[in-house]
């Protein structure tokens, strides 16, 4: 059935938002009928040929092709013969130095002698251009770069793979274990920690229960968890009450819907001491929100007593090493917990450090499993490492022991570039081209803050951490196997490019931009009253992504995204492709400036491992004062446009654009969204959302919108 779709006449504010008709390709009141296979195969086979459209390079694109379930099954269908068209090379610089694993610190740095260390190269011609030869570029420390590196490039040699790794290589002379199954073991020297391991370029899988079939870079949905439900929490420790701060002064008191999120407050200590700075929107007074019961407050279940007989290899002899992953009820966030005391007898683990991966806490946990414990070494492709004998034992996915040639990384740290400058002295015209970076250390227990009034908490880390830079660009890079964020903007940043580049197999979110405003002394003066005024421009603006890919990201926290924007303005996400994540693949954590632009992607297979969310998701429920709308301060941002995308949310289906808790001043049209159970969401204090000349397929309703009474003046 094909029909005009007509906002109902008794919902003015719906009828509002939906100015124009739209095109519904199916629509019912109740679930939608089965699909057929056809209009299904169609959809993909839709997906398969814009995505190739978007990036050419990657030519007939088979992840892209396996991904949308081309390579088998009902729609199963021949990859496009589509060669990438010739890499477009560039010219070597006169006067760059080169840098080659091979080379030595001694040489001069030509062609013919290159040095041997990134490090060398960057200190030498700390402006200049650093040409990395083919191979593996171990970095023995963080490369940090700053405003007296402006100008700086660095590049891979053309046609040649240049690879920056944060990892360690292992000599390993391996011995049968005595453990069951196909288990080796090694002693390493002079390496005190391996909090992941990569074999052949590739994760091996932490040993763990319950365990992960596919090992830990494949997803399990919801499944490869314990279920807490079945589970005794340990109830919240005892906080002392947090320092409340809500802006009174009326010139900053917002309008716009009668739900609430009209001033600006937060809650400094107490039960968010855990996050750095100490400082929350969850830990005000009153915070509100969807599916908050009444004052809710942040706060977190203390330990866990399992079932018995649940933990079929238990009890432990040591968790010193142990963490639990603990989802929140209704899989809005992970957490990860070290475990402080544990009684075998019970199976009962008392939390230590953790929970901070998520804003929003919970009395009690949800979906869970454990890792880091000897006795869980099990399966195929899981490995431990014991801290203390500096033993390695891997369960090798193979017949024998593992063969000489396999090589065996350690990630040690957790950020390979560090770009630290001002705003008064920013790093300027930075670039890095044809460079891939890999082997980052986790960094889901470095310490995590809450960037504005969303559900999320991050580290203010990267793979990639730039501060302070004008005309940064990443062009042509790969991020691939970190085991954090790929690439972070944080605080200052004036046009920053991030083109053409490729994210996959990362531990958190692939590209996040993160501004600052001065809520705390670590950001500037007169928090936490200053921390509504982004009007100083401590903020990225104007970031461009085009042209890049994103897939298998959250591979450890699952409050993960493709594009993560917090604090950030006039920001343009482009012709991307992304896919494959656990939580939202866009996600604008709140409406401070907006001028944003989201077109011409394509955005599937997103909410994987967590609920009650979509492929593009925002909240608003802290107002900030910006320039970005009229050029004076002002409560409201300008407007975002979501337009021309192919929008496929077929996993955990709910919304496709979710205009979440308070979020305003969205325009979302000319799109093509595909299932879910509703178009457009815009509830709890949601308005002026304009969603106009979108074509549907097979969603349920349309638009839905529900706590959203409107102020005089808005819709």
């Amino acid at each position: 059935v094909v029909c005009c779709f007509q906002c109902p006449s008794a919902s003015p504010a719906a009828t509002m938002r939906c100015a124009a008709p739209s095109l519904l390709v199916w629509a019912a009141s109740s679930a939608p009928a089965p699909i057929p296979p056809d209009v299904d195969c169609g959809v993909r086979d839709l997906a398969y040929t814009f995505g190739m459209k978007l990036v050419p390079r990657h030519g007939s694109f088979p992840v892209l092709h396996d991904a949308l379930g081309l390579s088998q099954g009902a729609c199963r269908r021949p990859v496009t013969e589509a060669p990438a068209p010739p890499a477009q090379l560039p010219a070597l610089p006169a006067g760059a130095l080169f840098v080659d694993p091979a080379g030595s610190d001694s040489n001069p740095g030509t062609q013919e002698a290159p040095l041997q260390h990134v490090a060398t190269a960057v200190h030498r011609a700390p402006g200049g251009v650093v040409v990395l030869r083919g191979g593996h570029h171990f970095l023995g420390a963080t490369l940090q770069l700053g405003a007296g590196n402006s100008g700086l490039t660095v590049m891979g040699y053309p046609g040649e793979a240049a690879v920056i790794s944060g990892g360690r290589r292992l000599e390993a002379k391996w011995t049968k274990s005595a453990m069951a199954g196909n288990v080796w073991e090694t002693t390493l020297q002079g390496v005190d920690k391996v909090p992941s391991l990569l074999v052949d370029g590739k994760r091996a899988t932490l040993a763990r229960f319950p365990n992960k079939p596919g090992g830990v870079e494949v997803s399990c949905g919801y499944g490869c968890v314990l279920s807490g439900k079945d589970q005794e929490w340990a109830p919240p420790a005892a906080h002392p009450a947090p320092q409340f701060y809500t802006d009174t002064n009326p010139d900053h008191k917002r309008n716009g819907s009668n739900f609430g999120f009209h001033e600006y407050t937060v809650g400094i200590g107490g039960a968010c001491e855990i996050f750095d700075p100490p400082v929350s929107y969850w830990c005000s007074q009153d915070p509100q929100g969807g599916g908050t019961p009444g004052k809710m407050g942040f706060r977190l279940p203390t330990g866990v007593r399992v079932k018995e007989g649940e933990l079929v290899n238990g009890p432990y002899k040591d968790v010193s090493q142990a963490v639990l992953h603990v989802y929140r009820p209704w899989r809005w966030a992970s957490w990860m917990f070290e475990v402080a005391n544990y009684s075998a007898a019970t199976s009962t683990f008392t939390f230590g450090r953790g929970g901070f991966q998520g804003a929003r806490g919970s009395d009690t946990g949800g979906d869970f499993f454990v890792e880091g414990v000897m006795e869980e070494l099990d399966s195929p492709g899981e490995f431990f490492f014991n801290e203390t004998s500096k033993q390695l034992f891997l369960y090798f996915n193979g017949t024998g022991a593992p063969p000489p040639s396999v090589e065996l990384d350690a990630p040690q740290l957790d950020t390979l570039v560090n770009i630290s400058a001002t705003r008064w002295s920013p790093a300027a015209n930075i670039s890095f081209t044809s460079v891939t970076f890999t082997a980052a250390a986790p960094t889901f227990f470095a310490p995590h803050a809450v960037p504005s009034g969303g559900d999320w908490a991050l580290a203010r880390r990267g793979a990639v951490l730039a501060e302070g830079t004008v005309g940064f660009t990443v062009d042509g890079c790969t991020f691939d196997r970190l085991d954090g964020n790929g690439l972070m903007l944080s605080g200052y940043h004036r046009e920053a490019r991030v083109v053409g580049s490729d994210f996959s197999f990362l531990g958190g979110t692939a590209i996040a931009l993160w501004g600052r405003t001065n809520e705390t002394a670590e950001e500037g003066t007169g928090g936490p009253a200053a921390g509504i005024d982004g009007t100083d421009g401590n903020h990225p603006d104007l970031t461009l992504l085009e042209g890049n890919t994103a897939r298998e990201v959250g591979i450890y926290e699952k409050q993960a995204s493709f594009f993560f924007q917090a604090k950030a303005a006039r920001s343009t996400v482009r012709g991307n492709v992304f896919f494959n994540g656990p939580r939202a693949g866009l996600n604008f954590n709140d409406g401070f400036a907006g001028g944003d632009e989201v077109a011409n992607n394509l955005i599937f297979s997103t909410c994987r491992e967590t609920g009650d969310h979509g492929p593009i998701n925002s909240w608003d429920r802290q107002p900030y004062l910006t320039t970005t709308r009229t050029g004076a301060p002002s409560l409201v941002m300008q407007w975002r446009s979501i337009h021309h995308n192919l929008i496929i949310d077929n996993f955990s289906p709910q919304e496709d654009v979710d205009n979440d808790d308070g979020s305003a001043y969205y325009d979302t049209h000319h799109n093509v969204l595909v299932y879910g159970s509703t178009g457009l969401k815009s509830d709890y204090g949601g308005h002026d959302n304009r969603h106009h000349e979108n074509v549907y397929v097979y969603v349920d309703v349309a638009v839905a919108t529900w706590k959203a009474e409107m102020q005089g003046g808005h819709a």
